[in-house]
């Protein structure tokens, strides 16, 4: 039996639908079903009754939920408690996106560096999907992330508050043609008359996935044919592809800041358009860590406003 299973159920429970259920988790809704059928196998009983609708559950399905709160509840618990008694040492963990962990957080943890009490910083570099997970199930003082204009469902909770402490840019680059020597850095896929694109894309369910899906390709002009060519779910992988001419890769301009200003890389504008991005601390209220709320009130004070971002 796996942890997530219970806190599939219990999102299940709570959204009423497995397509919400399925939303709220970061997954999609088949891979969801399957969680939910698994957890369901290793009972040896049926929580959901699939032949009605809307979502309803079986009688188990009912008694089993007060059972699989406190199951959980009871190993995160449990985890916390081990924790403290392996690690004496103060420390404060945050769960962060790929992409900051490698172009924002070095910087950014050196400006707030004074005020983390010499506590062990650990740094979690996952997925979206799996730092949300382990943010709200505690296992994490703070979540960085980035927002989009479309907020997070699972973060749309009063117990939930959070920050912008940056803000970055989805691009579009590519490798630079040799074949201008006139100094111009000119882009190696020239798509300016119509014609193949060979696209470096992150994984459709992804975050930035589902954002270029959504937001930037439908503004391409239609005489443009995209070519997905390599598909990764780390930006750096992307870039490195795209350093060595294999395509075009929409990526964070922190990611890349650094070869555009050498040159080699190069920004494509024009048709490609760009997407605002800010970049977010978040932290469940009612944090029991004093080196957490010092940090947090210090950053409050570092806001142009003294109220924090509720996700409502």
């Amino acid at each position: 039996m796996e942890l997530k299973w219970l806190v599939d159920y219990l999102a299940l429970v709570e959204q009423g639908s497995f397509s919400r259920a399925a939303a709220s988790r970061f997954i999609t809704q088949p891979a969801f079903s399957r969680r939910i059928r698994s957890l369901e196998a290793w009972i040896g009983v049926s929580l959901v009754d699939r032949n009605q609708y809307p979502l309803t559950l079986t009688s188990a399905g009912e008694a089993f939920i007060p059972r699989a709160r406190q199951l959980a509840d009871a190993i995160y618990l449990h985890r916390d408690q081990l924790r403290s008694m392996v690690n004496p040492q103060k420390q404060l963990t945050i769960c962060s996106q790929h992409a900051l962990a490698v172009s924002f957080f070095p910087d950014w943890v050196e400006t707030v560096e004074s005020h983390l009490d010499d506590s062990l910083i650990r740094l979690d570099t996952v997925d979206l999907h799996d730092a949300v997970e382990s943010f709200l199930s505690g296992g994490s003082d703070f979540l960085l992330c980035y927002a989009s204009a479309e907020r997070f469902h699972q973060l749309q909770h009063d117990d939930v508050e959070s920050l912008c402490v940056g803000r970055d840019e989805l691009i579009a680059v590519s490798a630079v043609s040799k074949a201008h020597t006139s100094g111009e850095h000119r882009s190696l896929h020239d798509c300016s008359s119509g014609g193949e694109l060979k696209l470096l894309s992150h994984p459709p369910q992804s975050f930035f996935g589902q954002l270029i899906s959504r937001e930037l390709l439908p503004q391409l002009p239609k005489e443009i044919e995209l070519v997905h060519r390599y598909q990764s779910a780390l930006s750096e992988g992307l870039k490195a592809l795209a350093l060595r001419g294999q395509g075009v890769a929409y990526l964070p301009r922190s990611i890349v800041q650094q070869e555009l200003d050498n040159g080699s890389l190069v920004e494509l504008t024009g048709a490609f358009k760009s997407l605002s991005l800010e970049i977010h601390l978040c932290r469940l209220k009612h944090q029991e860590s004093t080196s957490a709320n010092r940090l947090w009130q210090y950053l409050l004070e570092q806001q142009p406003s003294t109220e924090p971002h509720n996700k409502k």
